[in-house]
């Protein structure tokens, strides 16, 4: 087994841009976090092996009380078999991080952080709708640094009207803390969001694709050159920190996702509970668990692995995919590859296929082009 994901689906204010399931509603808090620790119990039958992450994601975890953290690891150690190492992160907001706060939640447990910071610069946050301010993000660095080793920030490109000397002042300033761990994401327009409707009523400047890529390769070229890994499209690791909830999940481990709107996959199935905190504290009250699911087909993992495995460093293993999916489709891959590796957007070394630096920034696109409806 993977990891276990805990989805904490509380905010303070919404973000322009997000489209995850939360409320800013707290009235439900307590009784959501009760609801948690029930499926957790629950379902401890689906789980095998030993879990090596435990990840506290959202919505805002830092809005959970140190005690209900506690309550939940608490849970997880009792009906789980967890190893004697685990990971476990905590997503949190710079203006949720006072020292005391720190200090309770490293007592409770929580060995790595990550903060969302997203930008150092006030007009970005501002557009974006972020609840703290650059001060803040500042801040809260230099107070995690006190009592965390392994720290990620999360940082956002592409942003309208964002030169490339701001990005790489943003990517600068994180370079200032010596943050071994970063996350970095081009700025996407959902459907429904804020974002989505400001930019239709041209209130804001629609996303540039164009900058997106100036940006990411200025951020491929830069942390290279600071010493970190690209161990994957998003993710931007010092020796010794990468993260390992991400890297099971885009190696295809299984995991348990509990809380309403959550995801699981055990390998063969993906799971999802239903995307509302009442509903969900209703049938879990009731010991009913709310939950879809779908088996996937061999196409459809043979296009996930294939999804997955090219955003990361490693790439598409060749023997994996005749291993796991038969030569069929290791000689559909290869055919459909040809084009990639003709315009040097891929390249194949030691019986892998990954993408190059000229074709990082569209592996998803590159990935999408490999996969098949079906070949049974």
């Amino acid at each position: 087994m993977g990891g276990i994901y805990l989805h904490i689906p509380f905010c303070k204010q919404a973000c322009h841009y997000c489209d995850f399931h939360f409320s800013t509603s707290l009235k439900k808090k307590s009784q959501l976090v009760q609801a948690l620790g029930r499926e957790l119990q629950l379902r401890k039958e689906e789980v095998t092996g030993t879990i090596e992450t435990i990840y506290f994601g959202g919505g805002t975890p830092s809005l959970l009380t140190s005690e209900e953290i506690e309550y939940l690891l608490q849970i997880i150690h009792t009906h789980f078999t967890v190893s004697e190492y685990p990971e476990i992160t905590l997503e949190a907001n710079p203006d949720d991080l006072s020292e005391a706060v720190l200090i309770a939640l490293k007592k409770a447990g929580i060995n790595r952080l990550s903060i969302g910071v997203q930008s150092f610069f006030e007009e970005d946050l501002k557009l974006m709708n972020r609840a703290h301010n650059a001060s803040e993000a500042i801040r809260s660095i230099e107070l995690a640094a006190q009592y965390f080793q392994n720290i990620s920030i999360d940082l956002i490109y592409g942003i309208p009207n964002m030169s490339e000397e701001r990005w790489t002042q943003n990517l600068e300033q994180a370079f200032k803390f010596q943050v071994p761990h970063l996350s970095c994401y081009a700025l996407t327009v959902e459907q429904d969001t804020a974002l989505h409707h400001f930019i239709e009523k041209g209130l804001i400047a629609p996303v540039d694709d164009d900058l997106a890529q100036q940006h990411h390769a200025i951020l491929v070229e830069v942390t290279e050159k600071k010493g970190y890994i690209n161990y994957e499209f998003s993710n931007f690791g010092k020796p010794g920190f990468h993260s390992r909830n991400n890297m099971a999940y885009w190696h295809g481990k299984p995991y348990l996702g509990v809380g309403p709107s959550a995801h699981s996959y055990d390998g063969h199935c993906r799971s999802w509970n239903v995307r509302n905190n009442i509903k969900y504290i209703q049938h879990i009250e009731k010991d009913a668990l709310p939950i879809e699911r779908e088996k996937l087909s061999t196409t459809d993992r043979y296009n996930e692995y294939v999804m997955t495995r090219l955003r990361t460093q490693e790439g598409v293993s060749l023997i994996e995919v005749a291993e796991q999916f038969g030569t069929k489709r290791k000689e559909y891959l290869l055919q459909e590859a040809r084009s990639h590796l003709r315009s040097n957007m891929l390249i194949q070394q030691d019986d892998h296929l990954r993408v190059t630096k000229k074709g990082k920034f569209l592996s998803d696109g590159i990935a999408a082009s490999l996969f098949l409806v079906n070949l049974d």
